[in-house]
């Protein structure tokens, strides 16, 4: 039985292969009222002039990196105003990041988990995806480091390494209310750290 204590915004965060989508997906699917938001999926409302976050020219790839953050802010914020528990499916690579999306949010609840089965479990199931959906990616050891230093006060670091999706969303919900403190941001203008 899923806690009917969490409400608001839940980020569910981790390096590539961590299990985001499947397990918000699932998560989101367990609570009475749930959505899940994806970045990938408002990445690629994108038809045409898209730019990776990784591609050229660089000042573009920030402007779309900035404005997919901004548009999964807005989704997930409809959605917690009109009830529903949101699963953000995102990486939050570090404290900057995290504070513009509270910043986005604010005023509305927002807990923060990181999926974390280590960087050996990651690479192997990024790998193993389609190459669709494949990552192409090769700075986990960097990106681990980075959160850890400005994220590990504010977020639920869940080692998943040893659960399945389900029973992993399962925990989500029973235990994030416990594990992951409340937070909350203030308005700022934008992401000027990434330039």
């Amino acid at each position: 039985m899923a806690s009917t204590e969490l409400s608001g915004c839940v980020i569910v965060s981790g390096m590539p292969g961590a299990g985001k989508s499947s397990v918000s997906g699932l998560a989101a699917g367990l609570v009475p009222r749930g959505a899940q938001v994806k970045g990938d999926d408002v990445n690629l409302m994108i038809k045409r002039g898209a730019v990776s976050f990784f591609g050229e020219p660089g000042d573009e790839a920030r402007r779309q990196y900035e404005l997919c953050r901004r548009n999964l802010c807005a989704l997930a914020n409809n959605f917690v105003d009109f009830g529903f528990t949101v699963f953000v499916d995102t990486v939050v690579q570090d404290r900057p990041m995290l504070d513009f999306l509270l910043a986005l949010m604010s005023p509305r609840p927002v807990r923060l988990v990181v999926l974390a089965p280590g960087i050996d479990v990651c690479r192997q199931r990024n790998l193993a995806r389609d190459t669709v959906e494949r990552f192409a990616f090769d700075r986990y050891a960097e990106l681990d480091a980075d959160m850890r230093r400005d994220l590990s006060d504010v977020a639920w670091w869940f080692d998943t390494s040893a659960l399945t999706p389900e029973q992993t969303a399962e925990l989500l919900l029973h235990d994030t209310v416990d594990h992951a403190p409340l937070l909350r941001g203030e308005w700022h203008a934008g992401l000027d750290h990434l330039a």
